[in-house]
């Protein structure tokens, strides 16, 4: 990471300066959910960059500074902007809050899900140059706390290994149901981002967890209806709970 000194902040994607980002930040795929986390959650949010449109909100939950940030989609665009979050805004933590394609009968829609691994078929791992496959892994202490929130909130959730595509996979190209080998193998959902925001944790020795929300299940072919953010309120507080431990 040294032999980028010479990036100072604001980077290329980020227009915020070092200290107008707290040291624990949300990740929504979507600036616009960002937005609406900064203002339905956060007090005193005031916007802290929008290059490329992806906003980027900075408040407090409580007392606790707290960021949200876009992610946009897909590991490439995550990694990127974690990379600089963690080595050039000093950034301890990312909780991805995000939605997901359930692959289990046993996952209902509406159910949020806590990635302690993530598989994939990108190639994102190739650049740390490993002699092998690499599985990264959410923060265990993370996950740990966020379990027992949302058990305190009655909140139904599971626990397990996600697969991170780099395609959608409603668009796969090899048919809508290549999802089920993955299924096969206990992947519990599919996303875009968390195998990128693992590595990227893992690389800069940093902590990052993904919470999400089954908003459509594979395997029973269920959706939550509309396009309202409401639904994702559960992972929200869920997420910012964690805020504290940071």
């Amino acid at each position: 990471m040294h032999h980028h000194s010479q990036i100072h902040t604001p980077t290329p994607h980020n227009a915020a300066h070092e200290n107008d980002i707290a040291p624990f930040v949300l990740f929504p795929g979507d600036p616009l959910r960002a937005e609406w986390i900064a203002h339905t959650f956060l007090t005193d949010a005031r916007q802290v960059t929008a290059i490329r449109g992806m906003l980027g909100f900075t408040g407090t939950y409580g007392t606790t500074p707290v960021t949200v940030m876009g992610s946009g989609m897909g590991g490439a665009s995550a990694g990127l902007y974690a990379y600089e979050l963690f080595s050039f805004y000093h950034v301890d933590a990312i909780v991805r809050v995000g939605t997901a394609a359930g692959f289990q009968p046993t996952i209902k829609v509406g159910d949020i899900i806590f990635a302690m691994t993530a598989s994939t078929d990108s190639n994102y791992a190739v650049q740390y140059q490993l002699p092998g496959l690499f599985s990264p892994a959410g923060d265990f202490s993370l996950l740990q706390k966020a379990a027992a929130a949302a058990e305190q909130r009655a909140i139904r959730y599971a626990a397990g290994a996600l697969f991170s595509s780099d395609t959608y996979s409603e668009y796969n190209a090899r048919g809508t149901d290549a999802w089920q080998t993955w299924a096969r193998m206990g992947c519990l959902a599919q996303d875009m981002e968390t195998y990128a925001l693992y590595c990227t944790a893992a690389y800069c020795q940093k902590r990052a967890l993904t919470i999400l929300t089954t908003v459509y299940s594979s395997a029973t072919h269920e959706s939550i209806e509309g396009a309202g953010f409401d639904k994702l309120t559960p992972m929200i507080e869920t997420a910012l709970s964690l805020a504290t431990y940071v």
